[in-house]
């Protein structure tokens, strides 16, 4: 797919960290970009400096989704571009005892489910109603033929395949995001719509920017090359590829500096 001012894209989780990253690349390619968060301060600025639309969703509300999925359509036309980025994290273990007075306390469910509900839930639900939009476009004529009407892109994480202590739900959310990128693939293969996923290993992101400076660097040397941590731009570049290489299709590519987690 060739990115220009005639391509529309969706960006959830767009107000910072990878999103905000893939947002700004997609926009410098002329994409007219919608931004789905639930940050209004930092969406509405980072819309404003790309000239795009801010939407403000859960993406665990089907309400929110569908209405933000209509703002950004109403604004931008159909989308041909998904890249979703929304996600949560937390570290709990599956059970344990408390080092002090010996209670035994296990995973809270509810923290569980939500984790899974925004994760891969929520993913999959922006991938469904995405995808359905994309089916009422014409195909795109690439120089192959291919006739594409639409890229989607998805992030999980290498906790989905080397989970860490304490990282039962995120890693089952994004363990599900792997496992479910063939089959959708697989089922929009016919409407020519692509679906890919990326696997990042430890980012600069909003998350870590708050650490303690000796934990960033603790965390960067445990890269084994290079030895420091992704900038968010290296995964809007690897989503771009994706999202413009049209053989590239129903992939899960890890995008980490050869980094396996350690148990803790």
């Amino acid at each position: 797919m060739q990115l220009d001012s005639s391509i529309a894209a969706v960006v959830t989780g767009g107000a910072s960290g990878l999103g905000a990253a893939t947002a700004r690349r997609l926009a410098k390619s002329g994409v007219k970009v919608a931004l789905f968060d639930f940050n209004a301060d930092k969406g509405e600025a980072l819309a404003k400096e790309l000239g795009g639309v801010f939407c403000k969703v859960d993406i665990t509300n089907e309400e929110q989704v569908d209405a933000a999925f209509a703002k950004a359509r109403a604004a931008h036309g159909q989308e041909r571009i998904l890249v979703n980025c929304a996600g949560i994290g937390g570290a709990v273990k599956t059970a344990s005892r408390d080092k002090t007075t010996g209670d035994i306390k296990h995973f809270p469910l509810a923290n569980f489910d939500r984790v899974i509900q925004v994760n891969l839930v929520g993913t999959f639900r922006c991938i469904a109603k995405s995808a359905a939009g994309m089916l009422t476009l014409e195909p795109l004529q690439d120089a192959d033929n291919s006739a594409e009407r639409g890229a989607i892109v998805n992030t999980a994480s290498v906790a989905a395949v080397d989970g860490q202590m304490g990282q039962a739900s995120y890693s089952a959310s994004k363990g599900g995001i792997v496992g479910m990128t063939l089959p959708i693939a697989r089922d929009l293969m016919a409407e020519g719509i692509r679906v890919n996923t990326i696997l990042p290993g430890i980012f600069n992101t909003p998350l870590l920017q708050g650490a303690p400076d000796n934990v960033k660097a603790a965390l960067a040397a445990s890269v084994p090359f290079p030895k420091r941590l992704g900038n968010p731009d290296e995964y809007a570049q690897l989503a771009e590829t994706m999202i413009t290489n049209g053989y590239f299709n129903g992939e899960c590519v890890r995008l980490d500096g050869a980094i396996r987690m350690a148990p803790r």
